[in-house]
């Protein structure tokens, strides 16, 4: 599954409960949150992403375990900074109960994992809402020479996690950036997420992965071998759901992606298309986003990159919102499909009670079914 965060939320909660082996590739260039404050005090690879989504695992899992209780909890939002470093040692220092009741070497190792990263912090790190998860993963990640793939591992081991997560790349500086039609550059992810509407509109024109100071430079970025791997041998390669340019697109950037789905040609290919538009995609179609896709895809490789897309059924045959945004219209998706060869699954996939996000289960039962073809 390739994407980022809370789209694919529902569908990554859904196929934890089935037999399938699930795999999570997520972005490198996160620059918003504690992540970001993290990723800028101590100059390592963004861990908010990677947290978030082991979280997602844990809890589809039904991993409930004590350890998973403490990374998916947070210090205090609205407090000054010597109480949220008493909140930080009462953890680092193992006088938690949770702590207290696991075997010593797992509280060992967390504890030395939050002091490795206690003690690489300036004195005056805002610790505010700051995710313990994110602290123990990139302590780990310190403490093991900067192997993001050995401290997902052990974070795995300890939250008694079956499925994978892993960063499509592993260098720590690559940075997301994104030229808009008038003309402006922004050069990180954040700033791409929090688009808002302006008068005349402003579309997205070009993205790309730097790993310099300067954002308007493109940097060549090498993939994780893990993650390249999970593509190569996977029965279905999901994009999607998520933001098109900051979530899902640059994984199309890095080096060796592209080539691992083209050469994976046993494996469904499937697009999962968003319920609503979003900041990024405000006035885009679903085949204009499957265009999009492609275009980028058949720079890197000739071979098939898409076999399926699945789209949610629109009622309305006008716009209509929900929320902030709209609900996603299609286009002309039927007759672009028939003539690139990919097949459109259309279905109700929208939840029933959280209007705008995904039925999970729909979806992962219409997965199932393909996956059996």
């Amino acid at each position: 599954m390739l994407g980022g965060g809370s789209g694919c939320r529902n569908i990554n909660l859904a196929l934890s409960r089935t037999p399938a082996r699930l795999t999570r590739i997520v972005p490198a260039w996160d620059s918003g949150g504690s992540s970001r404050a993290i990723r800028e005090t101590l100059g390592i690879l963004p861990v908010g992403d990677i947290r978030q989504a082991l979280m997602t695992m844990a809890h589809g899992e039904k991993c409930a375990g004590n350890v998973v209780r403490m990374c998916n909890a947070r210090l205090s939002e609205a407090a000054d900074k010597r109480q949220l470093r008493t909140e930080f040692d009462f953890l680092a220092d193992c006088r938690h109960s949770l702590l207290k009741t696991e075997p010593a070497p797992l509280s060992n190792a967390i504890t030395r994992y939050l002091d490795v990263f206690r003690s690489r912090l300036p004195e005056d790190f805002d610790l505010g809402n700051g995710s313990v998860g994110n602290f123990i993963l990139a302590g780990a990640y310190l403490a093991h020479d900067k192997d993001i793939n050995a401290a997902i591992s052990i974070f795995k081991g300890m939250c008694g996690i079956e499925g994978n997560v892993w960063p499509i790349a592993v260098a720590s500086d690559v940075h997301l950036s994104a030229r808009l039609s008038d003309g402006r550059v922004l050069d990180r992810q954040h700033l791409i997420t929090t688009l808002t509407p302006s008068e005349p509109p402003a579309w997205i024109e070009d993205i790309w992965l730097t790993r310099a100071s300067d954002s308007t430079v493109s940097a060549n970025v090498e993939g994780n071998g893990p993650a390249i791997e999970a593509i190569h041998t996977a029965d279905i390669i999901l994009y999607g759901p998520g933001s098109l340019f900051s979530s899902l697109l640059p994984h199309l950037l890095v080096n060796g992606v592209v080539e691992a789905i083209s050469a994976n040609s046993r494996a469904k290919k499937i697009f999962v298309g968003n319920i609503t538009d979003c900041a990024e995609t405000r006035g885009m179609t679903l085949e204009a986003q499957l265009s999009t896709v492609l275009r980028l895809a058949r720079t890197r490789s000739s071979g098939i990159v898409l076999t399926h897309v699945l789209s949610n059924r629109n009622f309305f045959p006008f716009p209509k919102r929900v929320g902030k945004f709209s609900y996603l219209q299609s286009g002309s998706l039927e007759e672009m499909c028939g003539a690139q060869g990919i097949s459109v699954v259309s279905g109700d996939f929208e939840d029933l009670w959280r209007r705008g996000t995904h039925d999970g289960e729909a979806v992962a039962r219409d997965l199932s079914k393909l996956a059996a073809c």
